[in-house]
């Protein structure tokens, strides 16, 4: 499988923290923003970086923004802009698009116009921090949009022993299984016979209402 290319137009703390964490995982990545200084920066921890104004089509253009597979759109406080950046990289055919959201209406806007993902990072941080506060059942904790959040979670033990198709997850708690964990290994690939053991982790999605569900029942 080949690099996947991304541009990450806006580097913000957040924005930075992806381009950074995304080259570092062996992808392509141009960093985007407006700010010289901070393009200078980020220079050697990604690919390309280029400050130019992103809400400027024939400079988006000047760059290939088309070729790329991934872009993110990471402006802060300007909706304005974001949603300008959003609405061109869509209009030259960028095959996936997440943008940043600061509010409800914004992400309803970036959806309009073609975001196919929309996150809320303060809010998905804080989500995330006060479930690790609070029980180390749950291991990590990502909300995908408002309805559905993605969560690694330790196995009841109630499960144990228990196959998949026994524990008939998605009808009994609500919530679709996508990864079993065990160990060092990754079952992306989940089927009915699956058994769980102590100390698996299941990577699941749902509601945080049904994640939450879940997570309480290690709790005596």
């Amino acid at each position: 499988m080949g690099k996947k290319q991304f541009v990450v137009i806006g580097l913000g703390r957040f924005g930075t923290s992806v381009a950074k964490t995304l080259y570092t995982l062996g992808n392509d990545v141009l960093a985007i923003d407006s700010r010289d200084d901070i393009v200078q920066d980020i220079s050697d921890s990604v690919t390309h970086s280029v400050q130019i104004d992103a809400t400027d089509e024939n400079s988006l253009k000047a760059l290939g923004i088309r070729n790329f597979d991934v872009a993110v759109i990471t402006i802060g406080s300007d909706i304005q802009a974001s949603t300008m950046a959003t609405l061109l990289v869509k209009e030259m055919g960028v095959k996936y698009i997440i943008a940043k959201a600061n509010s409800e209406i914004h992400a309803k806007i970036l959806y309009k116009i073609g975001a196919d993902r929309v996150v809320f990072p303060e809010r998905d941080m804080g989500v995330r921090v006060a479930h690790n506060l609070v029980s180390t059942n749950i291991l990590d904790y990502i909300e995908l949009s408002p309805n559905y959040s993605i969560a690694e979670i330790v196995t009841p033990k109630i499960w144990h022993g228990k196959t998949l198709n026994e524990l008939n997850i998605r009808a009994n708690y609500g919530i679709n299984v996508v990864a079993l964990k065990r160990g060092e290994e990754i079952n992306v690939s989940p089927v009915a016979e699956d058994r769980i053991e102590p100390g698996d982790i299941i990577v699941a999605i749902g509601s945080e209402e049904d994640l939450t569900k879940v997570e309480i029942l290690n709790i005596d």
